[in-house]
């Protein structure tokens, strides 16, 4: 297994997101992964959200280095179902089933569905590269089939820190249940059979020695933001626009980012949040905080579109361990606010293209989102 850098410590002559910067997150990447036949699985679609995303640049770095991967995620998943009748029932009939339940239900069950489906499915190969939470039972399967490595690709912070992170918010904020702790003993089992946990951010990686991991066990491999993000000369709103996408989630600190910008008075602002509420304890938040302030609006879509007029991004998460969306706005040239606890905070340059604020601290967002509309916040 390769070996590589300390995270956050690639950064060339024209700095992050530029040509050089991009190649050289790429061969970190390549570095990272085994040499052989590699099987990566995921439970999302290809492409779809930041897991989706995740999914697709490994399997882009396996191709670059001319030995592509095999893979089985929920795209594979539909295919197979589709090819099945019987399958594709059950399928169906389970997700009828789990949308009775708390969201944090449909979370584990949506996991151990996926992992019992792809260890059913496990091919030939020499490598296991899965996701933490939706991974035990193909690990055990892969380790009886003698495969000659397994690893994992953490998309959170080792699951302690996610579970402490999630309950903070939901002291603050007790609208949905968090859905981390269901899944503790699947992750640790899967921390114990893991020869390498490959890490997204230098956040994410110090969550894991934290808990007592070597470095030797941890392998960095960088995240980068879709080519299509990018600054493409369009002029902001005429309003200043602060925008948010992703899940409109407690743990994702939406109702923070709420509160935060309500308390401003300035009438030409405005709050977008781009995304959908997964329970009804959101959706009540969201639509009594848009009845009270007209200022604020909620439009799913395409978020590149929303990208090109906004003034400011904001990602007030109690927990990301890399977080996609801030930075494929910085990646388009707009100034992004970031918690202490988001994992591409080591790519911005405080005070310039963004500040790292208190994670829960609302008297900071609200004063930094204010700074930022005074103008006040970045230099150029």
């Amino acid at each position: 297994m390769r070996t590589s850098p300390e995270p956050g410590a690639a950064a060339d002559a024209d700095g992050a997101f530029g040509p050089a910067w991009r190649v050289e997150r790429e061969r970190v990447q390549e570095r990272a992964l085994p040499d052989g036949a590699v099987v990566v699985s995921c439970p999302s679609p290809y492409g779809v959200g930041g897991l989706g995303r995740h999914l697709d640049e490994v399997l882009e770095a396996l191709t670059r280095r001319g030995r592509p991967g095999a893979s089985l995620n929920a795209t594979t998943r539909a295919h197979d179902a589709a090819g099945d009748g019987r399958a594709k029932m059950l399928l169906e009939a389970a997700s009828i089933q789990a949308v009775r339940f708390s969201p944090a239900w449909r979370h584990w069950r949506g996991s151990v569905e996926f992992d019992r489906y792809a260890a059913s499915r496990l091919p030939d190969a020499e490598h296991l590269v899965g996701f933490n939470g939706s991974s035990l039972a193909q690990l055990r399967a892969a380790r009886r089939r003698g495969f000659r490595s397994l690893s994992l690709m953490a998309a959170n912070s080792h699951l302690r820190r996610v579970i402490r992170q999630h309950e903070l918010a939901a002291r603050r904020y007790p609208l949905e249940r968090p859905w981390a702790t269901r899944l503790l003993g699947r992750n640790l089992a899967e921390y114990d059979l893991v020869d390498r946990i490959h890490v997204c951010s230098r956040y994410t990686r110090d969550s894991f020695l934290e808990e007592g991991f070597s470095e030797e066990t941890l392998s960095f491999f960088p995240l980068i933001p879709d080519r299509r993000y990018e600054p493409d000369g369009n002029a902001p709103a005429d309003v200043f626009e602060v925008v948010y996408a992703g899940s409109l989630t407690v743990n994702k600190g939406v109702p923070l980012l709420i509160d935060a910008f309500t308390r401003l008075p300035h009438a030409d602002a405005r709050l977008v949040l781009v995304g959908g509420w997964k329970t009804r304890g959101m959706r009540r938040f969201v639509e009594q905080a848009r009845a009270r302030d007209e200022r604020i609006t909620v439009s799913p879509g395409n978020v590149r579109e929303r990208l090109r007029s906004a003034h400011l991004f904001v990602h007030a998460t109690y927990e990301d361990g890399f977080a996609y969306a801030p930075a494929e706005a910085l990646a388009c040239g707009i100034p992004v606010l970031v918690s202490e606890d988001t994992g591409m905070k080591e790519l911005l340059t405080a005070g310039v293209n963004g500040m790292v604020l208190p994670t829960g601290d609302l008297d900071a967002l609200s004063e930094a989102i204010d700074a930022a509309y005074r103008g006040e916040a970045f230099r150029p």
